[in-house]
């Protein structure tokens, strides 16, 4: 079974992805805090992380800096999916600079995003 973490602080989101992963099989975590989601990713293990950009506390990428403690840079790249509501080149070019996955909210297509998300 993967088990996903999902760093959200619009809980709707957070709560309605939650349920469709665990519909499908997924164990699920969640955290509203980008600061929270650290110690959980420090002390647990995750098959992906998915991590909104733009959290109340701090910045996805803050957290994805500080998962280097624990993952090298391949692993993070395979890992982590970050979602943005706010895709200027500089995210873009930021998001690259992880080699991680990118996906824009509102979410288009939904299986899409879940497929991004998973695989």
């Amino acid at each position: 079974m993967k088990h996903l973490l999902i760093i959200e602080d619009e809980i709707l989101i957070q709560q309605s992805l939650k349920k469709l992963f665990e519909r499908k099989g997924f164990l699920v975590d969640v955290s509203a805090s980008g600061k929270l989601a650290i110690d959980m990713i420090l002390t647990k293990e995750y098959d992906r992380i998915i991590c909104d950009l733009m959290l109340q506390d701090i910045s996805g990428f803050d957290v994805i800096e500080e998962s280097k403690k624990k993952y090298s840079t391949q692993d993070i790249s395979e890992k982590f999916v970050i979602m943005t509501a706010y895709s200027s080149p500089q995210v873009l070019n930021k998001a690259n600079s992880y080699q991680c996955r990118l996906l824009n909210k509102p979410f288009d297509d939904l299986e899409h995003a879940m497929k991004v998300m998973t695989e």
